[in-house]
């Protein structure tokens, strides 16, 4: 009798039902996502749900905050800020590459849990590097836009070019619109250079400049000057 009751606290756990509504949105999406649909796939009774979450907000949030929790949790531990960093947005940029509902989810409400779980993560690696006061917060904010935004907009390609074929005739065609529309020849070497560009490299290569910014600043290296004073 114990080991039954085990069971049913286990399968009723917040986590037991978190790992349910991720199943069924990378499964499903999140049309198919609903509270009779948790409680079917958990051969459960809604009132077991209630105690944990009250509706559908409430199941994504906690959904994206768990996805997230593993990507900030792989990238943490490092001897090194900045590689913690570029783990950490790569990390970001794949979970939203694999699930897009993620991207979604993160980009509607910007004070959720898995938000402020990015942003800590950033903030203490940022402070590691010496960076402080309105620098960190200022810094911090831009990287982190930079990378839910960015991630944000290749889920949204990527669900409109899901393989690699179609993905190669989907760029073949905006950047033969692109240089269509445009004769400038910035706008004519912009379009030669998205038919072959790598999404993945090209997200890295924008935390690096980010990286690169946020050392260079003036206002961050006085902070950095005040604290070694």
């Amino acid at each position: 009798m114990t080991f039954m009751t085990s069971r049913r606290t286990d399968a009723l756990s917040r986590e037991r039902i978190v790992e349910a509504t991720i199943q069924i949105l990378d499964t499903a999406g999140e049309s198919g996502l609903t509270l009779r649909a948790v409680t079917a796939h958990l051969a459960t009774g809604r009132g077991a749900i209630y105690h944990h979450v009250t509706n559908k907000d409430e199941l994504l949030a906690a959904a994206a905050d768990g996805v997230i929790g593993q990507v900030v949790a792989a990238a943490a531990g490092g001897d090194d800020p900045r590689g913690s960093i570029r783990a950490l947005a790569l990390g970001i940029f794949e979970a939203i590459d694999a699930r897009p509902w993620v991207g979604v989810q993160l980009s509607r409400e910007p004070f959720q849990p898995a938000v402020l779980q990015i942003w800590k993560a950033v903030g203490v690696s940022l402070s590691a590097l010496g960076v402080g006061g309105t620098a960190l917060a200022d810094a911090g904010s831009a990287l982190v836009n930079y990378v839910l935004g960015a991630a944000g907009q290749h889920a949204a390609g990527a669900r409109r070019a899901p393989d690699g074929a179609a993905r190669k005739e989907f760029l073949d065609g905006v950047a033969a619109e692109w240089a269509r529309q445009d004769s400038d020849p910035l706008v004519q070497e912009s379009a030669a250079l998205l038919r072959e560009h790598d999404d993945r490299a090209q997200f890295l290569a924008g935390v690096d400049i980010f990286l690169a910014g946020i050392f260079s600043s003036e206002a961050i290296a006085a902070v950095r000057r005040d604290a070694s004073d």
